[in-house]
C-alpha cells in the first residue's frame, strides 16, 4: 500500500517521476544540446540499472505511480529494454512511458512492446527532412518517421509527437503538423521554446501558445478535451472529426507550476525538484554507501520539502541550464 508521503510545502501531491537513464544522445538538437561538446558523464557517475530500479521502488512506496523514462536518448543505452521490463514489473506503478527521438525506435519496437510499454512521446519538430537535419544535426528524418509509423501499426497508444516551436525555423509548418491529427490518432503537442542553451537559431522571439493556437485554427475550431487525472501540463483539444488530438504546453506564457506533480531523477543520481531550478538532493552517494531504504526515503522527502512554488518569472538564457540533455527534459 502506497503511503502518499510526497506532498510538498504547497500541498502538491507529487506522484510523477521522470527518470533520465543517460546523458548520451544520437542527435544534437539546437534547443537541447546545442554545444558540440564531448563532455559527458563518466560511466561510473551514471546510475546502474539496479540502482535505478531500487530508487523507483522506493519512490513507488512513497506514492509515485507514474514514471517516464528519458535521456539523453534512452534507447542508446545498452540494456534499456531489459530495464523497461523490470520497471514495468514494479507493483503499484499505474503508468510507464518512454520519451525518445525515434531514431532507434524501429530497432527496438518489439522489445519495448514486450516490456509492457504502450505510451510513447516522440520528438518531431518538422516534416521537412532538410529542416530536420538543420535542427538535429543529422539526416535521419526517414528513420524517425518510419519508427513512428511502425509504432502506430504495432498499436502503441497514445503516441504523442512533441513539436518544439522555433520561430523562423519550423513555425511555417504548424498547420501541416496539426493536420497529422486528422490522418492518425496521434497527439500533436506544440511546446513553447524555453530559452535554454546558446545558438543563433534560437535568437528570434519565442512564438507563444496564443499565436500558435491562432495559426492552426485555420484548420477549424479547436474543441477542448477533458484532462485525465494522470495528464501532464498540456492543454488538450481536437478538431471535429479528427482521429487524434492537439496539445499546447506553455512553460513561458502560462506557467503551470501550481499544478506541478513531478520530480526528476538525473542520470548521475540527483533528485531534481524543478526543471528550471538547481535545487536537488543527491541520492546516489547514500545509495552507494549502503544506506537502507528508509534512509533513501528520507532523501526523497528532503527533496520534496525543498520544491519551489514556481520557476523564475523571467526565463532568460543566463538563468537556465546550458543543455537540456543534461537534465532529461
Amino acid at each position: 500500500m502506497q503511503e502518499h508521503q510526497l506532498v510538498d510545502p504547497y500541498k502538491r501531491h507529487l506522484n510523477y517521476l521522470r527518470i533520465s537513464i543517460t546523458d548520451r544522445c544520437n542527435l544534437r538538437c539546437v534547443y537541447c544540446n546545442p554545444r558540440l561538446s564531448n563532455q559527458k558523464l563518466h560511466h561510473k557517475e551514471v546510475l546502474r540499472y539496479e540502482e535505478l530500479l531500487r530508487i523507483a521502488r522506493i519512490g513507488v512506496s512513497l506514492g509515485i505511480n507514474k514514471i517516464r523514462i528519458t535521456g539523453g536518448e534512452p534507447l542508446v543505452r545498452k540494456g534499456c529494454c531489459d530495464f523497461l521490463e523490470h520497471l514495468a514489473a514494479i507493483d503499484g506503478l499505474k503508468d510507464i512511458s518512454l520519451t525518445t527521438n525515434g531514431v532507434l525506435l524501429k530497432k527496438h519496437i518489439d522489445r519495448i512492446a514486450s516490456a509492457g510499454i504502450k505510451r510513447l512521446n516522440i520528438s518531431l519538430d518538422t516534416l521537412n527532412p532538410k529542416k530536420f537535419q538543420q535542427i538535429t544535426g543529422h539526416d535521419l528524418f526517414k528513420e524517425v518517421w518510419e519508427g513512428i509509423e511502425l509504432a502506430f501499426q504495432k498499436g502503441f497508444d497514445p503516441i504523442k509527437l512533441n513539436v518544439v516551436v522555433i520561430n523562423g525555423v519550423n513555425d511555417d509548418e504548424l498547420t501541416q503538423l496539426a493536420e497529422l491529427s486528422f490522418k492518425y490518432p496521434f497527439h500533436i503537442r506544440f511546446i513553447e521554446l524555453m530559452p535554454i542553451g546558446k545558438t543563433s537559431m534560437l535568437d528570434a522571439k519565442p512564438l507563444l501558445v496564443p499565436e500558435i493556437k491562432k495559426r492552426i485554427q485555420l484548420l477549424g475550431n479547436l474543441i477542448p478535451v477533458q484532462k485525465d487525472k494522470n495528464d501532464g501540463p498540456a492543454m488538450r483539444f481536437k478538431f471535429k472529426d479528427a482521429m487524434g488530438e492537439i496539445g499546447f504546453i506553455s512553460p513561458v506564457s502560462n506557467h503551470f507550476c501550481k499544478t506541478c506533480n513531478r520530480l526528476r531523477l538525473t542520470a548521475d543520481g540527483h533528485i531534481l525538484t524543478c526543471l528550471l531550478s538547481d535545487i536537488c538532493e543527491d541520492i546516489k552517494a547514500p545509495l552507494r554507501l549502503g544506506l537502507l531504504d528508509k534512509d533513501l526515503k528520507t532523501v526523497f522527502l528532503k527533496a520534496v520539502a525543498r520544491k519551489p512554488f514556481q520557476h523564475p518569472e523571467n526565463l532568460t538564457p543566463l538563468a537556465q541550464p546550458e543543455q537540456m540533455v543534461s537534465i532529461g527534459g
